[in-house]
């Protein structure tokens, strides 16, 4: 008998033994993409390093595995919609030459200054490798515009001086000084907060605003440019697959369901879907909490940065020309070539972005002999010319000239 239970336990481990070899693969198998089910998406909004979720690889061949195992494995889209989100983010970083593991916006100005280049030079490299991404253009013609007066690209660690704010505060108020007592008391909040407050704008101030933008560049691109390189990868297929896992929604998907059948109609319209997305959607709360940020810094920072804004498109109009600050007293009047909106705003905002820029943009695409070479401009030449401090001399020269009081 005690050779029998002894057998018995050998046939008993050898039957385990078997049993595992069986059941190990699929174990395995498995845990490549399971562990990845149902991840929330914690950085969606890029105000932390790296990735969507610190749970997911960074390894492209390993996304994709995982991806290719649930797919083939009956599981719904929405399951994987974050391991999916990632897969395409990594190929899009890749494909900027960005370092995902190191982007992180608090590592502040000077850690990020190559990554904050190459997302515009991304944008323009998608445009021009797929004319029909028009909302990828209109990214690098104005996204790297806006931004230029923050970021010099001759020195990493240096930014727009406080002092060139100051002389613009100091501007404005000398402009002002002749202004009637009536005029003034009409005058907008953020004219007179510039006027009042800017002269106590600090370094740390500007350092705390370009970290916001840098969370918001960030944002944005985790947002939008995974689709690009989906579509560009896959076709309508590898869109429509991020739409059923929730990734993207039904305004997105019309967006490419229209970029996809190529009329010129359709293409306007993709453009001003993404652009109402990225505006309206993405960073509309991010523009909130900036512009009430570090007291009344906040507003200071954002409408000098509407002052200085110009996009590089052929056409269209500075902020302070497209809606100059009017006002008007009994027989006075004082027209100022001062924004009277805050980019900040969002409502203000995307008046100015439907009625100036987009058709302006949209007018360029609509002739690619003259879009290409606008678009084919590097974006370091972009950056240079619409630095504030290059252009705070013209800037300061148009306000003299062109404000008008009349009594």
């Amino acid at each position: 008998m005690p050779r029998v239970r002894g057998l018995v336990r050998v046939a008993g481990v050898l039957i385990g033994l078997m049993i595992g070899l069986v059941t190990t693969p699929a174990a395995h198998g498995e845990s490549a993409y399971a562990a990845y089910l149902d991840l929330p998406s914690v950085n969606g909004d890029g105000a932390g390093g790296g990735g969507l979720n610190p749970a997911l690889p960074l390894e492209p061949d390993t996304l994709r595995a995982a991806l290719d195992e649930a797919r083939a494995a009956g599981v719904e889209p929405r399951h994987y919609a974050t391991l999916l989100h990632q897969y395409w983010l990594v190929t899009a970083t890749r494909n900027a030459d960005i370092d995902l593991a190191g982007w992180d916006p608090a590592r502040g100005v000077a850690a990020n200054t190559r990554t904050f280049t190459q997302v515009y030079v991304n944008y323009l490299r998608l445009n021009n490798a797929h004319p029909d991404y028009w909302w990828t253009g209109l990214a690098g013609l104005a996204g790297g515009s806006f931004a230029s007066g923050f970021f010099d690209m001759g020195d990493a660690s240096a930014i727009v001086s406080v002092p060139g704010v100051h002389q613009l505060g100091g501007g404005v108020a000398d402009l002002l000084r002749d202004t009637p007592p009536q005029l003034l008391d009409q005058l907008p909040g953020d004219i007179r907060t510039l006027v009042t407050e800017g002269e106590r704008l600090t370094a740390e101030d500007l350092s705390w605003y370009q970290t916001r933008l840098m969370i918001m560049q960030k944002h944005i691109f985790i947002d939008q440019v995974p689709m690009h390189e989906a579509y560009a990868a896959a076709g309508l297929a590898g869109v429509e697959e991020m739409y059923r896992a929730g990734v993207l929604d039904e305004n997105a998907i019309t967006a490419w369901r229209e970029i996809d059948a190529g009329t010129a109609d359709g293409l306007a319209d993709a453009a001003l879907r993404m652009t109402d997305r990225e505006q309206n959607q993405i960073i509309a709360d991010q523009w909130d909490l900036t512009s009430q940020g570090r007291g009344s810094m906040g507003r200071v920072m954002t409408y000098v940065s509407t002052i200085a804004g110009k996009a590089a498109v052929p056409g269209v109009r500075a902020p302070g020309v497209f809606a100059p600050t009017t006002l008007t007293s009994g027989t006075m009047s004082l027209r100022a070539p001062l924004p009277d909106f805050n980019w900040a705003d969002r409502d203000t905002r995307w008046n100015y972005i439907v009625h100036d820029l987009l058709p302006r943009y949209l007018e360029l695409c609509a002739n690619p002999a003259a879009a290409r070479p606008v678009l084919a401009v590097p974006f370091s030449v972009m950056l240079a010319k619409g630095r504030l401090m290059q252009r705070l001399p013209d800037l300061l020269a148009d306000m003299t000239a062109q404000w008008q009081l009349t009594t």
